[in-house]
């Protein structure tokens, strides 16, 4: 085959060349805002503001500091965002724990410029201040008096007294020009009620009944997280936020520190920009000394961002904005019930943009069991929210039981701890003694659907989302953890002991993916895709807690009895509604993690079985393939045995990078009966995943000719230079029976018949003829002295190879011009293709290509250096990758110099210090 008609079938298979728009949004406020065609944005009524309770309009001249013009994708970005993220979470995808920037999530999911400048102009028009915009492009803080607020969105602010508390809310939903219908979607800050902490204080500080405390030393040992310190995961190098909505005296925390032998480690503090920070907020400050104590009491060397203002979810939502962390943990919450639907759509929302980001998001279950809303108004079964939103972990509680083992020493140590061990775990449930419900929340969901990833043993079939999904100690009375607050050291539980403890522990598994090399940076985005896989995949990591409930009577003063009927759930083997998956041995499950969800087993595991071809006579050989991709992004490993009609034929190691491995046995027809057998693969783990298909043996077999190699070379250097990844022609006589093209990607590893292996591995073919194949050489191959074989429908031939860690390689048309493009002025950007181009990170399977929608700064690019010169001069790479629809070459963007002469120029690319030979630019 000549160079020319060469290139064409390369250029079928490359593709088409990188364009680099700029992303936006059509204009979706078309027709002019008029103020009086208006639309009602349902969902703002605050349950708790009842008209009993109503004392009448505020005063015209109330400040409300900061609220909210929530943004609503339109359905074609919210599809395109439900894609994403199910795409992040789906090891093998090209998406696959590529996290966004926030100008990245605003391109592809906000709202147009032109439509927030609108808005802002409207919001500017009725006397109200804009404060800030979203980096997101999908909401705009503003801030005004009542008079205004009431005014523009056509309501009136009453003032509300509930529980001896006076509280400011709407007293029927807003509404704003029709001009913006689908566009605003809610206004938030039109109230002051807000989210309560989730915490239990113990009554008395001694106790003579057995009960312990918990310093961070003995939640270290029961929940087996020394081992990781011991081996430098402590959470260095990584972040987390904390959001509250109280400032904090420093010294509490210091004090905390010092008392328990952690290093020295402030926070940060910030304030929401624009927000009306509050000062010393008593009834807030033990839940922010708690949160940013138990954190950094897991996480012991983490930066923790405490980010705080009136409004909790205010500093969540800012936080997840900025992107300040790749953990978020927030312990307030509400009655899902109690809560309005406005505010659950806002923080789905603020979570999937979290969740785009990297970022998991931690919240509480709850502390009034299964009945959240602990009232008259909703005395029945009800979650809490956050917690309830599916892109949010919800933490659920537990407590110790002791029973007749020894789990603590007589005498505590130098840092003030005394557990021994792990120690049993049940419901928490402490609301008889305590005399008003404390129990782990938990139970289903009323607003939230029920996420794809919420499967496994025990987990309700109801369509609902369901609450928690893990659980930690939350006993305040048996045993609490120690907190420094106000001065002086107190015991405290509920559930939001348990958010900000898994916070940190969900930092130090940041720490331990990036030092092992499973990521490149941190982010688990929504954590809960990965956990309810890890309890079936990595079952040691959890406790599952099959004991206890959580059933509770509601609106019970302490000691009293109110006579509703109790409600709740029982605890059971399995996820259960009291404690989800369990608690956790934290070194278990941060060590069994690769990719997201530990080392590929044969239960999370898929398998097919090919071969080149299934008609053979008994001298041929068929090339058997089995390829197992792993549902949890780890590359799987082992090997495959293969049996034909229950007669073993032998096994195959597995090998392979990314999320594929293939294993290939050549069977001959001799080892098969005369007719029809069924070869069978299995791949054991945990249990077996198999995979059959049928071969036919017959006296005539296939018919294929022999094949002869005449040369093996780089197709675009036509030198005997060959890389792992890269792509080699082999020219011949007889190697295909007729002339076939591969159609799709991943590549196929047989095209009529014929197949190709490298070292024994499974090699993709792109084109094959009878004088001709395109292969791509397997990432995995080891360089030096390699073995090709050529199997063109059941007759073998094999051909030494070598391979080098680099050949880099440019593809030029027939007089040694780069492709597509030979002329490009001086100061502008030039692109060519490469192969040879060696090992790539992130890792990407033999024979796949990256998705369309991977971030550019996430394709996979060479793991050695990369450098372009033109005409013997250095040139600036702009991009560098394998982009959508590219397998076995990269793309290379580079500026031409401004100093390079005019005319004919040679352009090498050097990879891992070996150069290219020198294509054709000319420079105009």
């Amino acid at each position: 085959m000549s160079k020319t008609s060469l290139s064409c079938v390369l250029g079928a298979i490359l593709g088409v060349i990188l364009e680099i728009p700029a992303p936006g949004q059509a204009i979706r406020i078309a027709s002019a805002v008029d103020n009086a065609r208006r639309i009602t944005l349902s969902g703002h009524l605050n349950p708790k503001a009842r008209p009993e309770f109503d004392q009448g309009r505020v005063a015209p001249s109330l400040e409300i500091p900061y609220m909210t013009v929530m943004l609503s994708p339109t359905p074609a970005q919210q599809a395109d965002l439900t894609q994403l993220l199910a795409a992040q979470q789906t090891p093998g995808s090209p998406d696959y724990h590529h996290w966004l920037t926030p100008e990245q999530f605003a391109a592809r999911f906000g709202v147009n410029q032109a439509d927030l400048d609108t808005i802002s102009r409207w919001l500017e028009s009725q006397g109200l201040t804009v404060v800030s915009v979203a980096r997101g492009r999908n909401s705009i803080a503003f801030k005004g008096y009542a008079a205004q607020v009431e005014a523009a969105f056509a309501i009136e602010l009453h003032e509300y007294l509930v529980n001896g508390e006076t509280h400011f809310a709407n007293s029927s939903d807003p509404s704003v020009p029709a001009a913006f219908s689908g566009v605003v979607t809610g206004i938030r800050g039109l109230t002051d009620f807000r989210l309560k902490p989730r915490i239990h204080l113990r009554p008395m500080f001694t106790s003579s009944d057995g009960q312990h405390s918990l310093a961070p030393d003995d939640f270290a040992t029961i929940y087996n997280v020394a081992p990781l310190y011991a081996a430098g995961i402590n959470g260095t190098g990584q972040s987390m936020v904390i959001a509250g909505q109280t400032a904090i005296n420093l010294s509490d925390i210091q004090t905390y520190r010092s008392n328990y032998g952690l290093p020295a480690n402030n926070p940060q503090i910030m304030t929401v920009p624009g927000s009306r920070a509050p000062g010393i907020v008593s009834s807030d400050l033990a839940e922010a000394d708690l949160d940013l104590e138990l954190s950094g009491a897991v996480a012991r060397n983490a930066t923790i961002l405490f980010v705080y203002t009136e409004d909790v979810m205010n500093a969540v939502q800012y936080a997840i904005d900025q992107d300040l962390a790749p953990v978020v943990s927030v312990s307030y919450g509400d009655c899902e019930a109690e809560t309005p639907a406005t505010d659950l759509s806002a923080y789905r929302s603020w979570a999937q943009q979290g969740n785009a980001e990297g970022i998991t998001w931690f919240a509480p279950s709850g502390d009034n069991g299964a009945a959240d809303c602990n009232d008259s108004q909703h005395p029945g079964l009800a979650v809490d929210a956050p917690a309830s939103v599916p892109e949010v972990t919800g933490v659920g509680g537990t407590e110790f039981v002791e029973g007749t083992g020894n789990y603590w020493s007589s005498k505590n140590s130098s840092t003030g701890a005394s557990a021994l061990s792990y120690i049993p775990e049940t419901t928490w449930n402490d609301s008889q003694q305590d005399g008003t419900p404390s129990a782990s929340g938990g139970g289903v969901s009323a607003f939230f659907p029920k996420p794809s990833w919420q499967t496994g043993p025990g987990v309700p079939n109801d369509n609902a989302r369901d609450v928690p999904d893990v659980a930690l100690n939350a006993s305040a009375d048996h045993d609490g953890f120690l907190v420094y607050t106000g001065g002086s050291t107190q015991i405290f539980g509920g559930t939001s002991t348990g958010a900000p403890s898994f916070a940190g522990i969900t930092v130090l598994l940041n720490q331990y993916v990036v030092s092992k090399g499973i990521q490149s940076s941190p982010g688990m985005g929504n954590l809960n895709a990965a956990l309810y896989a890890q309890a079936q995949s990595n079952p040691a990591a959890f406790h599952n807690v099959t004991t206890g409930n959580n059933i509770v009577t509601t609106s019970c003063p302490r000691r009293e009895s109110c006579g509703f009927t109790p409600v709740g759930y029982f605890a059971a083997p399995g996820y259960n509604l009291t404690t989800g998956l369990g608690s956790v041995d934290v070194n278990h499950l941060i060590t069994g993690w690769n990719g997201s969800n530990g080392p590929a087993t044969a239960s999370s595991t898929a398998m097919t079985l090919l071969a080149n071809l299934n008609t053979i006579a008994p001298s041929e050989t068929s090339y058997v393939t089995a390829s197992v991709t792993s549902t949890n992004g780890s590359t799987p490993t082992g090997s495959i045995s293969f049996e034909a009609n229950g007669t073993s034929l032998g096994a195959a190691g597995l090998s392979g990078v990314g999320s594929t491995a293939t294993a290939t046995l050549a069977v001959t027809g001799s080892e098969l009966p005369l007719g029809s057998a069924t070869i069978t693969a299995v791949y054991n783990g945990s249990s077996s995943v198999t995979a059959s298909l049928a071969v036919n043996v017959t006296s005539s077999g296939s018919g294929g000719g022999a094949p002869s190699v005449a040369a093996v070379v780089n197709p675009a250097s036509y030198q005997p230079a060959l890389a792992p990844g890269g792509i080699l022609t082999v020219f011949g006589s007889g190697l295909a029976p007729s002339t076939a093209s591969a159609t799709s990607l991943p590549l196929p590893v047989s095209l009529d018949g014929v197949a190709a292996l490298v070292n024994g591995v499974a090699a993709p073919l792109y084109y094959a003829a009878s004088g001709l194949l395109n292969v791509q050489i397997p990432y995995q191959t080891a360089t030096g002295a390699a073995t090709l074989s050529i199997n063109n429908n059941g007759v073998v031939t094999t051909q030494q190879i070598t391979i080098s860690a680099a050949a880099p390689a440019i593809f030029t048309d027939p007089t040694g011009a780069i492709v597509p493009d030979p002329s490009v002025p001086r100061g502008q950007v030039a692109y060519v293709y490469i192969t040879g181009y060696g090992s790539v990170s992130p890792a990407i399977s033999t024979g796949a290509a990256p998705s369309s929608s991977t971030p550019l700064n996430d394709l996979p690019q060479p793991t050695q250096s990369v450098s372009v010169t033109v005409g013997g001069v250095p040139a600036t790479i702009q991009f560098i990758g394998i982009t959508a629809g590219l397998t076995g070459a990269m793309q290379v963007n580079f500026v031409v110099p401004d100093s390079v002469p005019t005319g004919p120029q040679p352009v090498v690319v050097t990879v891992g210090g070996i150069p290219s030979s020198a294509a054709s630019l000319t420079v105009n």
